[in-house]
């Protein structure tokens, strides 16, 4: 108990005094995270709803695999990728492995499918009388389209911020394609699982309570972005309803 109760002094003293190790690790975590959740976004949102509005041979068990690889372990993904960009392998040329730019590759890999499908899912939650009164209407397919991401907005957004928590507190694609190096590749979850094993409980405990926080900041600004576009609907509206 005591060995705890030291950790976590130890770990708001870190916090406290602006540790630079500590802010180093979370600001490589965040911009890793958010470069491949925002280039993750740009291929899975266009990708999803080119699924959705298209009709083609094979499209259900396509979205079957998609949904399939939503729990797919990391490791595996880490796995996959060490081999194609390691010197032997067909994509070593790139020099990308022990890289963030490396990371942020695996950590597209690895939640573009996540992405995808729930952009998906999300447009198909959309109510059919609204695409059909649009075509009634005389919109032309681009109008619809349009006006169906925009009914679905919320839950497009939604997507992507869940995709970001997924990127951030995954480890098994940051350690073995990142290497977990010090100063370069390091982010929170490597670290804490380091620190953790060479008994530097404060020190992962301090990692561990950033971690958490970037999860509450995440769950609270979604919060608020869909009270906000959830509100400039009712009012485009026309109101509540009585």
């Amino acid at each position: 108990m005591d060995e705890i109760v030291t950790g976590i002094t130890q770990a708001f003293n870190l916090i406290i005094t602006l540790n630079p190790d500590v802010l180093q690790i979370a600001a490589l975590s965040v911009f890793i995270s958010l470069a491949a959740t925002i280039l993750a976004a740009c291929i899975s949102i266009p990708l999803g709803g080119l699924i959705h509005f298209r009709e083609f041979r094979g499209k259900q068990t396509l979205k079957v695999i998609i949904q399939t690889l939503y729990s797919v372990p990391t490791v595996v993904v880490g796995l996959i990728l060490y081999l194609l960009l390691s010197k032997s392998g067909p994509l070593g040329f790139f020099s990308l492995l022990f890289t963030p730019e490396g990371m942020i590759l695996g950590q597209m890999v690895l939640i573009i499918p996540i992405t995808t499908g729930l952009v998906i899912s999300a447009l198909s939650g959309v109510d059919q009388n609204i695409s059909d009164t649009l075509v009634s209407l005389g919109a032309t397919e681009f109008q619809s389209i349009t006006q169906i991401v925009k009914e679905a907005r919320l839950a497009i957004l939604s997507a992507v911020i869940l995709a970001f928590g997924r990127a951030i507190s995954e480890v098994g694609v940051a350690m073995m394609i990142g290497g977990n190096i010090a100063g370069h590749t390091r982010v929170l979850t490597t670290a804490i699982a380091l620190q953790t094993g060479m008994g530097d409980f404060g020190f992962s405990i301090a990692l561990g309570i950033i971690l958490l926080t970037i999860a509450l900041i995440i769950v609270v600004t979604m919060n608020i972005i869909t009270t906000g576009l959830s509100s400039e609907q009712i009012i485009v509206q026309g109101g509540p309803p009585p």
